[in-house]
C-alpha cells in the first residue's frame, strides 16, 4: 500500500558508475581537504566537522500496518500528552555494523517485518490524530485507532559507515539522508491527520545500514519511545513472547481531575520572562553545533565546586546542567537585570510514595517541566554553587506530590499553552534512555540517539575521542557566543584562567580561583 500526501524524495540511480565516481571524487576531496579538527579541552572533544557527500536512492513510501487486525476505536491523549509545546516530530538515528552471523539478511525486511508485529501491541501509533473540538485553539487531542499504519522507507546508499566518520553524538552525518522527512519537517504543523511514526532503513556498501525514525512527540516520550524500540527489536530477534514489556495506554492518570480543581502550584515554565521579545539568540539565527563532553574528572571536578552538603544531593545531571545553563548565559552576554532560566524534564515514572504512580509498560508523556531562575548578572557574580542551589531547588519543587496532577489542571484550564523559551537554557536527561542498547539481531548500536540538535538540548551517554564513557552535550549557539561558551566551560573547570584572552592555550591553573569567586 502506497502512502498518499508524502512527499516523495529526489533520487539519483546509484547504478550509473559516472554519478558513483562523482560521488567517490568528491568524497575523497572532503577527506583529504576538510577532515574534522580537534580542539581538546582536559580530554572534552569539541568537534567541527564537514559532513561528507553521499547519496542515497529511496524506495518510494509505503504504508506498514499492524500484522493482525486491531481494535478501531478512539482513545483520548493525557493533558501531558497533548499540551501546545510538544505537538510535533522527534527524530532520531540508530546506526549498525555489518554482521556475519546475519549475513544475507535484509535490514529493510526484517525491521519491515518486526515493525507490523510490534504495531500489533502498539496499535495506536498505526492511527491518525484527530481534534474533539476541530479548528478549535487548543483543542482536545484523540488518537482514532485505523490501523492506517506507519510509514516505511527502504534505501540504499553509495557509502560506507566509515564514510560517516565516528558517531559519538549529534549531528548525525548527512541525517537528513537517513530520515523520511527533513528533520523539523513538521514544526509550526499540525499533527493532526499525518501518519505517526516515520521508518527510514538504508543499506550501506559495507553491510551496515542506518535506521532513521520520526515519531510524534504526544504519543511517546523519550522513555516510551526507547520503548518501543526495544519491542521492535524483539521480533526483529525472534524473541519468545516478545513484547517482553506489554504497553499500556492508561493516559487517563494524566488528565486533567474531574471536577476541575484550583491550580495552587506555581508553574513558571509556561509563564514568559519579563521582556520576553528581547533574547540574544532565536531558531532561525545562524548557529554552529559543538558537543562538550563530561567524563569522571570533569564530574569529579563540578562536585568539587559545591559544598559537600549541595553536592550530597546533586545529581549528575544537575551538575552539568547548572553548570552549563551558567556558562551559556555568560557567553551570550544577557544584561545584569535580564532573567534567564534553565528549564528541564523531570520523569515522573519510578517514583515511591507517590499517589501518582506510573505503570510499567505506560509509554506516554510522563514528566514535568523544573524551572530554575535568576537575574543574569547575579548569575554571573556569585558562584557555580548558587546556580547548582537553584537546579537542585526546582527538580525538588517539582518532584512534589501533586505537582504532575497541578500541571494537567493547568492545561485543560488554560488551553494547553506552550512552555516558555525566551532567554530559556532547555535541556533534558535521556543518559538512561537505553537507546544505543537498541539490538535488532546485529548486535550494539555504533550509535543511537537523536539525529539532530537544536537550542533546546539534551544530555545523553557518550564517548570521547580516547573512547572514555561519559556525558555528551550538544549545543548550538551563534559563532561568536560559542567561541565564548568554549572558553566559559575551560575556565569554570578550571583548565585556563578566567579572565584569559580568547585564543590562549588551555592549561592546568586557576582552578582554586574559580571556587574563590
Amino acid at each position: 500500500m502506497i502512502a498518499t500526501g508524502i512527499p516523495s524524495h529526489n533520487t539519483r540511480d546509484k547504478n550509473s558508475s559516472s554519478e558513483r565516481k562523482q560521488a567517490a571524487d568528491k568524497r575523497a576531496q572532503v577527506q583529504k581537504g576538510d577532515k574534522q579538527r580537534q580542539e581538546t579541552i582536559q580530554g572534552r572533544s569539541i568537534s567541527r566537522m564537514t559532513m561528507p557527500a553521499i547519496t542515497v536512492r529511496r524506495s518510494a513510501p509505503e504504508l506498514v500496518v499492524p500484522a493482525r487486525p486491531t481494535p478501531y476505536e478512539l482513545k483520548t491523549l493525557s493533558d501531558i500528552d497533548d499540551q501546545q509545546g510538544i505537538r510535533f516530530y522527534r527524530s532520531g538515528v540508530h546506526i549498525y555494523r555489518r554482521s556475519d552471523a546475519r549475513a544475507g539478511d535484509d535490514p529493510a525486511a526484517v525491521l519491515r517485518t518486526a515493525l507490523a508485529e510490534a504495531l500489533v501491541h502498539y496499535y495506536p501509533i498505526a492511527g491518525r490524530i484527530r481534534e474533539a473540538t476541530p479548528g478549535a485553539a487548543g483543542s482536545k487531542l484523540l488518537v482514532d485507532c485505523t490501523g492506517e499504519g506507519a510509514v516505511f522507507v527502504e534505501a540504499d546508499a553509495d557509502a560506507t559507515l566509515e564514510d560517516l566518520g565516528a558517531v559519538t553524538g549529534p549531528p548525525v552525518p548527512c541525517h537528513e539522508q537517513f530520515l523520511c522527512e527533513p528533520d523539523g519537517a513538521f514544526i509550526g504543523a499540525t499533527v493532526v491527520g499525518r501518519p505517526l511514526l516515520f521508518f527510514q532503513v538504508t543499506r550501506m556498501r559495507c553491510g551496515g545500514f542506518v535506521w532513521g525514525l520520526q515519531i510524534c512527540h504526544c504519543l511517546a516520550d523519550a522513555a516510551g519511545t526507547s520503548q518501543l524500540l526495544t519491542a521492535i527489536s524483539e521480533f526483529a530477534r525472534g524473541v519468545p513472547d516478545a513484547p517482553t514489556v506489554p504497553p499500556v495506554w492508561a493516559r487517563d492518570i494524566l488528565s486533567a481531575r474531574s471536577p476541575p480543581q484550583a491550580i495552587t502550584r506555581h508553574h513558571p515554565e509556561y509563564e514568559p520572562v519579563p521582556d520576553a521579545g528581547r533574547d540574544k539568540v532565536y531558531p532561525g539565527d545562524a548557529l554552529v553545533h559543538r558537543n562538550f563532553f563530561f567524563g569522571h574528572r570533569e564530574i569529579a571536578a563540578l562536585r568539587a565546586l559545591a559544598t559537600p552538603e549541595l553536592a550530597s544531593k546533586s545529581s549528575r545531571f544537575d551538575l552539568i546542567a547548572a553548570f552549563m545553563w551558567r556558562c551559556r548565559a555568560n557567553a551570550l552576554m544577557y544584561d545584569d537585570e535580564d532573567l534567564v532560566r534553565v528549564q528541564f524534564v523531570v520523569n515522573a515514572r519510578g517514583r515511591k510514595g507517590m499517589s501518582l504512580v506510573v505503570p510499567r509498560g505506560f509509554y506516554g508523556n510522563a514528566f514535568s517541566f523544573a524551572v530554575a531562575e535568576s537575574a543574569a548578572g547575579e548569575l554571573r557574580r556569585r558562584t557555580y554553587g548558587h546556580a547548582l542551589r537553584l537546579v537542585v531547588d526546582a527538580k525538588a519543587h517539582a518532584m512534589e506530590d501533586g505537582h504532575l496532577q497541578s500541571v494537567t489542571d493547568l492545561m485543560a484550564a488554560h488551553g494547553r499553552p506552550r512552555f516558555a523559551v525566551a532567554r530559556t537554557y532547555v535541556v533534558s536527561d535521556i543518559t538512561r534512555a537505553g537507546l544505543r542498547d537498541v539490538d535488532v539481531g546485529w548486535g550494539r548500536a555504533v550509535y543511537g540517539g537523536p539525529a539532530t540538535a537544536t537550542l533546546a538540548t539534551f544530555h545523553l551517554a557518550g564517548r570521547n575521542e580516547a573512547g572514555e564513557e561519559g556525558v555528551l552535550v550538544p549545543m548550538r549557539l551563534p559563532a561568536p557566543a560559542m567561541e565564548r561558551l568554549k572558553l566559559e566551560v575551560a575556565s569554570g573547570l578550571g583548565v585556563i584562567e578566567a579572565d584569559a584572552p580568547t585564543g590562549c592555550s588551555l592549561s592546568e591553573i586557576g582552578f582554586q580561583k574559580l571556587i574563590q569567586t
